[in-house]
């Protein structure tokens, strides 16, 4: 007998898994998105909303589901894109056959989210439909020609990710300064779009600063002010210490701005990094009207480089925290509280090495005596005060100047800046010219050896810098107060 073959045809649909013969409907959704928030994009918006439900409602085989959006929504990525999200999940409970969208590129401009999706709803038998390129996702050629769009979307938004940064940093480069008004306390957007002080908020950074000189910590400010019911630049009732050291360190304050603080590492993830010379940085000077005297604000940052943790740090609990040095060890005195549990409680102030592996035997004292001696002492000096001041210009000042070590420092810079074009020349070298590995392991390792230890001698430069600078500004503040103070008789 002869072969025989016999074709049985389809009953259902591969679209619906209907049978071919009924009548049932495919359940048909539409996505539209706009990625900005102006007005021609906005028109858009509503043109296509309008578009498409008129487009599924005219159909007699579809029923229509609903028009999913998303505005001033980027399509590099579907995590905040809470429309898409919420069609995805309809579609996989079952509620849409059918989801038609404009193009691939308003679909998703992330190649891999948007492969990853539509093979997900393949599997769930939903199908899409791009009407710009006339691709159907259940056709033979659809995947190949999604993967094709959807990488000439992602190169078309890497393009247009590149060029608002070429053009962002123009803007930087002309010394164009934006900032987010709505979290930035002390001004406002002027009619030029640069900085026009805010009165009421300026009063705001004005105390926050005059807090900090006078030993009040960041923590302890930010209690007062969430206290005091103060909002926050963000409009949040609760202050933190990272709030404070953020305004007690924004040169926009004493009116000049440093731009390109940040940047975007990946156009796809959106991903932010503090600018650590990974890119050029711009610094304007007086750029706007200043809210804080320059001198102060550097004296600030002066004193803030100071905190830095360690046996000696500072310390603002008490208004003699960080003012009283043990004269056996040189640490700091700091209060301490006996009986804490009992009607003999009382605060005692003791060197901080006390109980160190080498005991410091300097007495303990109480803040009454601790007064006494101060109150002594401040007499002691407004009575002297004509013969301190000349002391101190001429023998103190002298010893506290850092013009060598600047001078020091800039030398280092030279060298730190030099060594790393070495190195960078060294990589380069090896990379094109075939090198003896050990002849360039050993180049290598004492190029960053130097760079290593220039580097080290700059930080330490830096630091000895910054201490000067703090004790002198101090001082001069001190004799400033000391000029204009009469004595005392009691201290308050």
């Amino acid at each position: 007998m002869s072969k025989r073959v016999t074709t049985i045809p389809a009953t259902l649909s591969r679209f619906t898994a209907a049978p071919i013969n009924s009548t049932k409907k495919r359940r048909v959704a539409a996505y539209a998105r706009v990625s900005t928030d102006h007005e021609e994009q906005l028109t858009s918006y509503e043109a296509q909303v309008d578009y498409y439900t008129n487009y599924i409602k005219d159909r007699n085989d579809w029923d229509f589901v609903e028009v999913y959006t998303d505005e001033g929504i980027t399509g590099t990525s579907t995590k905040h894109r809470e429309g898409f999200k919420r069609m995805v999940a309809d579609a996989l409970s079952g509620k849409i056959d059918l989801i038609i969208t404009k193009s691939v590129s308003r679909f998703a401009r992330n190649t891999v989210d948007s492969l990853t999706t539509i093979r997900k709803l393949k599997e769930n038998n939903i199908e899409c439909y791009f009407e710009k390129e006339n691709i159907w996702t259940f056709d033979g050629k659809g995947e190949l020609l999604i993967t094709i769009m959807s990488s000439l979307a992602q190169e078309e938004s890497r393009s247009i990710s590149e060029n608002c940064t070429w053009g962002q940093r123009k803007r930087f480069a002309d010394g164009k300064v934006t900032v987010p008004f709505g979290h930035f306390l002390g001004y406002d957007r002027g009619e030029d779009g640069n900085l026009v002080v805010n009165p009421e908020q300026a009063k705001i950074v004005q105390r926050i600063y005059g807090m900090f000189l006078t030993g009040v910590s960041p923590m302890r400010i930010a209690k007062t002010l969430t206290a005091e019911g103060i909002p926050t630049p963000g409009g949040k009732s609760k202050w933190n210490p990272g709030n404070i050291r953020n305004i007690l360190t924004n040169e926009k304050y004493k009116g000049d701005a440093l731009l390109q603080k940040t940047y975007t590492v990946d156009f796809l993830t959106k991903k932010k990094k503090v600018n650590e010379g990974e890119i050029q940085q711009y610094y304007v000077h007086n750029n706007h009207e200043a809210i804080i005297d320059p001198k102060t604000f550097d004296m600030v940052q002066t004193l803030m480089a100071a905190r830095k943790p360690g046996r000696n740090r500072l310390s603002s609990i008490s208004i003699f925290s960080s003012k009283l040095k043990c004269g056996c060890c040189g640490g700091w005195y700091g209060p301490k509280v006996w009986h804490s549990n009992s009607k003999y409680r009382k605060t005692m102030w003791q060197c901080s090495h006390k109980f160190d592996e080498e005991k410091c035997t300097s007495p303990n004292l109480t803040e009454e005596e601790i007064k006494d001696i101060f109150l002594w002492t401040a007499n002691q000096a407004i009575t002297e005060k004509e013969e301190i001041i000349s002391t101190y210009k001429q023998a103190v000042l002298p010893l506290l100047s850092t013009e060598k070590l600047e001078q020091e420092r800039e030398r280092l810079e030279s060298e730190i800046t030099i060594a790393a074009e070495h190195i960078e020349n060294c990589i380069k070298e090896n990379a094109h010219i075939a090198l003896d590995q050990t002849e360039y392991q050993k180049r290598y390792d004492e190029l960053v050896e130097k760079y290593d230890n220039t580097k080290e001698r700059h930080t330490e430069i830096s630091n000895l810098i910054t201490e000067k600078q703090a004790r002198r500004q101090k001082i001069e503040l001190y004799l400033e107060q000391l000029k204009k103070t009469r004595l005392a008789y009691r201290f308050s």
